[in-house]
């Protein structure tokens, strides 16, 4: 007589999850609820207001095809696959898609000659109550998706199977960088020793046997398999074990432990790869930063026109010499430029390799130099730099090539320096807002400004540009930092 099979286990969530994946189904949805509510308010609106006569299926169909841009200037930029519930991003983007979709189809009725039989009220109207439900919605969206997400309704349970608790920590930390707040991990598997509870952070969940019951339990939604050196039968085995329970399986490569944790994965046609440094700052992006720089140093040389002249008299009267210093720099893919300054040193006591830094009431340093160098007006030459091309309004700060942190070269106290160079030195930088303008002393400091010069090259946008422009003016008002 046989025996009787035991039954599965159950699983034991007690109800469905759903996946970080749905969320990009709700945020179309929540987007096509948004332009539904701005349509009804807009004909509310005008009916109270303008009340004039308006073809109604006219406008319907100008806002379908409104709509239908916008979709597809967000799907064609994926961007729909940031929303995890919990991003920074509140409804920039997607207003700024709206505006870029109100844009091309403005440029259609005025292509099919149709504009005088639009209602431009009813357009205003619509336009303007659909960017307050996008912008509106993004806040409330995070805040119902963050309960979801708290509730276990939508997230992933997930284990990390490693060969040491370090290697699992190294994994956690990695996730932790990438903000997926739709991702709970529980713990992770080790097959190879036990740990003692003072060692580690995360919690040990035992061996692969205990990670396989727990997947049979429905107490897991995915692993993460993080074993660089596994061999292919072995990760065939787990493969073929694992597939037996309804959860996901994903293998995190080498690469991804020993690379820093800028790369990305392209594809090259379907093939994989990952991308440790790619080309910043190009195509229409660098027509957009090449057209922004030289307009605005042409308006401001001719704003600050009056203060250029001023500068070069007082430099005149006070010591002999040249008006202008010029230094060699470190510029655009490590070439070496000649950078404009206004002279602020006596002439047979400055230095033009840049090894010895400028101090504290520096006795190389003129009266007419310390105010200018304080104000900056020191460094405003430079927008013949920006005008020659060497130069950016905004970008990493260039460095005099014999420049010093300690008793080390910049170059080579620092690692990954070199990387700042991709794109032109700038006038100004997003570190020099952040407080580390002026002597750089210690190598800790000279890190955090590369630290700062690499986030810029790497999250590069026209506004990121106008907004440090705008702090760089306001903190030159109270900046203790520079002399």
């Amino acid at each position: 007589m046989h025996g009787k099979l035991s039954p599965p286990p159950r699983r034991t969530n007690g109800h469905i999850r759903f996946t970080s994946n749905v969320l990009r189904s709700l945020g179309i949805v929540n987007d096509i609820a948004c332009f539904l509510c701005a349509y009804v308010l807009a004909m509310i609106a005008y009916d109270l207001t303008i009340g004039y006569y308006y073809d109604a299926r006219l406008h319907r169909t100008g806002a379908i095809i409104l709509c239908i841009n916008y979709f597809l200037i967000r799907v064609s930029g994926d961007g729909y696959a940031v929303i995890k519930g919990q991003g920074e991003d509140v409804g920039g983007s997607s207003l700024a898609d709206f505006l870029l979709a109100s844009g091309l189809t403005t440029l259609v009725i005025l292509q099919l000659e149709m504009m005088r039989e639009f209602s431009r009220g009813f357009a205003l109207y619509f336009i303007g109550f659909s960017m307050i439900a996008l912008f509106l919605s993004r806040i409330l969206f995070r805040k119902l998706i963050s309960k979801l997400m708290d509730r276990g309704v939508v997230g992933q349970r997930v284990a990390i199977y490693a060969d040491s608790a370090k290697g699992a920590e190294k994994v956690a930390k990695l996730l932790e960088l990438e903000r997926l707040p739709h991702l709970r991990i529980i713990g992770y598997a080790d097959d190879r020793r036990q740990v003692t509870p003072d060692e580690r952070e995360l919690a040990y969940l035992g061996g692969f046997d205990a990670l396989l019951q727990m997947a049979r339990e429905g107490q897991l939604d995915q692993v993460i398999l993080a074993l660089p050196q596994i061999r292919q039968d072995r990760l065939e085995y787990i493969a073929d074990t694992l597939s037996a329970a309804s959860i996901d399986l994903c293998v995190l490569p080498r690469e991804t432990l020993e690379l820093k944790t800028g790369y990305r994965v392209n594809f090259l046609g379907s093939l994989p790869v990952f991308a440790i440094w790619q080309q910043p700052i190009r195509d229409v992006d660098g027509i957009v930063k090449e057209v922004l720089d030289r307009g605005l140093a042409v308006i401001a040389i001719v704003l600050l026109s009056p203060i250029l002249l001023l500068t070069c008299l007082a430099i005149r009267l006070e010591s002999k010499g040249p008006i202008l210093f010029r230094q060699k720099r470190f510029g655009f893919n490590n070439n070496e430029i000649s950078v404009l300054k206004f002279r602020s040193m006596y002439i047979d006591r400055q230095d033009t390799s840049g090894a010895e830094r400028t101090q504290k009431n520096d006795p190389r340093v003129t009266r007419v130099g310390r105010f200018i160098r304080r104000t900056s007006i020191d460094e405003l030459p430079q927008l013949f730099n920006v005008l020659k091309g060497d130069m950016s309004l905004v970008g990493p700060r260039p460095h005099a090539t014999m420049m010093r942190v300690g008793d080390k070269y910049y170059f080579d106290a620092v690692k990954g320096y070199t990387a700042r160079h991709r794109v032109k030195p700038g006038i100004t930088g997003l570190a020099q807002v952040r407080g580390l303008r002026g002597e750089i002393a210690t190598t800790e400091r000279a890190r955090k400004r590369v630290e700062y010069d690499v986030y810029y090259i790497e999250n590069w946008s026209p506004l990121l540009d106008i907004r440090i422009m705008i702090e760089t003016v306001l903190k030159l008002i109270w900046d203790k930092n520079a002399y």
